[in-house]
This record gives structure tokens, sequence and C-alpha cells, in this order.
């Protein structure tokens, strides 16, 4: 590469590097004012106005507000998913438990520190909507799916409570991302408070308690 082309080069990137720097301002404000006012009560010029970025920007990088709320929604649970391949890495299929265990653990570490993760999902919930249907389909299907196989193993090696899977996995969901969601309020209520590493170790340890109490049989 020339000396004259290094130097056309340089503001391109330049330019390039800023464009990033703005769409994550955009998705982090999104998702901070989506988790809080669900779509309808959010204004993209409330989402432009916490970025810190002009309001003509958001069509330029997103088109309308329901494309940014998507791309939103798709950083939460693909940041979640990537968690939790990571804590999956290293436990071997043959022990089930364990990855119980660690899918519980990574569910209530990740909704502390995103809790827009269940925000969102009750945002949406409450109405019927091409954006839940959205949710459903992109997201919130696949990983039931993917965590369904895991729990009838569970329940057929008796370390699980018998009952319909589906119920199983949206209580566990529920006891581990829904109580963040509400942690002011138990907090104000018990004095129970999910800031505290240790507190949110008990409720994880808890939920594995309540749901995972079996142990797997001996191996042949």
């Amino acid at each position: 590469m020339s000396v004259e082309e290094a130097s056309l080069e340089r503001p391109v990137r330049k330019q390039q590097q800023r464009s990033i720097i703005t769409q994550q301002k955009l998705l982090d404000a999104a998702i901070e004012a989506f988790s809080e006012n669900g779509f309808k009560g959010t204004s993209t010029r409330d989402i432009a106005d916490r970025a810190g970025v002009h309001h003509p920007l958001i069509t330029y990088h997103f088109k309308n507000k329901d494309q940014l709320w998507r791309a939103a929604t798709d950083r939460i649970f693909r940041e979640f998913h990537v968690s939790l391949l990571k804590a999956m890495a290293d436990i071997p299929e043959m022990d089930p438990k364990a990855r119980g265990v660690a899918f519980i653990h990574t569910y209530v570490k990740y909704s502390f520190s995103q809790p827009a993760l269940h925000k969102i999902i009750l945002q949406e919930s409450s109405y019927p909507s091409e954006r839940l249907d959205w949710l459903v389909e992109n997201h919130l299907k696949p990983l039931f799916d993917m965590v369904k196989g895991q729990l009838i193993k569970l329940q057929d090696l008796g370390v699980s409570p018998p009952g319909d899977p589906a119920l199983l996995y949206n209580m566990i969901r529920v006891a581990a991302g829904g109580l963040l969601a509400l942690g002011l309020e138990v907090r104000a209520t018990t004095d129970f408070n999910f800031n505290d590493e240790e507190r949110r170790k008990e409720l994880a340890d808890m939920i594995v308690r309540v749901f995972l109490p079996g142990d797997l049989p001996p191996r042949n």
C-alpha cells in the first residue's frame, strides 16, 4: 500500500470506528429505555438523548424504532448465549446435573448484569404483538428447545422433580431472572439484597436445591 493510499484509508477507518461506537451507544441506551418503559413508552428521541447522539443517527443506523428494538434484543440474547456456551464448555454431556447447575448459575449471573433480559420479556408479554412473536421465534423458543431435552434427561434420572418439563423450565427461569428483575421490591420488602454477590450465589444454590434435588445414579 502506498503512502497516499494509506493516508486515504485512515479517515475511512476512523469513520467506521465512530460509526461502531455510535451504534453501541444507541444499543446501550435502547436496552435501558425499552426495559424501563416498554416499546410503546419509549421514543427514539429519548434513546438519542440517553446515548448523547443526534436523533437522525437512529434512522441512519437502524432505520426505525422497531429495527432498533430488534437489534437491542438480539444483543441481549446473543451475549447471554455466549455466556451459556462458556459455562458449558468444559462440562461433559454425561454429567447433565452439572450442566443444569451451570445453566442456573449462568442465568442468575447474567440476569443481574443485564436486567433487561427479563424486563424486556415482561414488557412484551403484557399483550400480543408482532414483537412478542418475533422474540419467541428467534430467542425464547430456541432457548427452551435447547434446555428441554436436558430437563427431561434430569427428570428421567430422578434429579429433577417429575412433571411437564415446560412448566419446570419456566419455574426455573422465573425464579432466576424474575426475582432479580424485582430486586428493588424484594429488597424493600424482605431486606434481601441481590447487589450482594453472596446473596446471588445463595439464590442460585437454592434454585438448584429446589429444582435439581436428586443425585445422579452411580455408573455401572
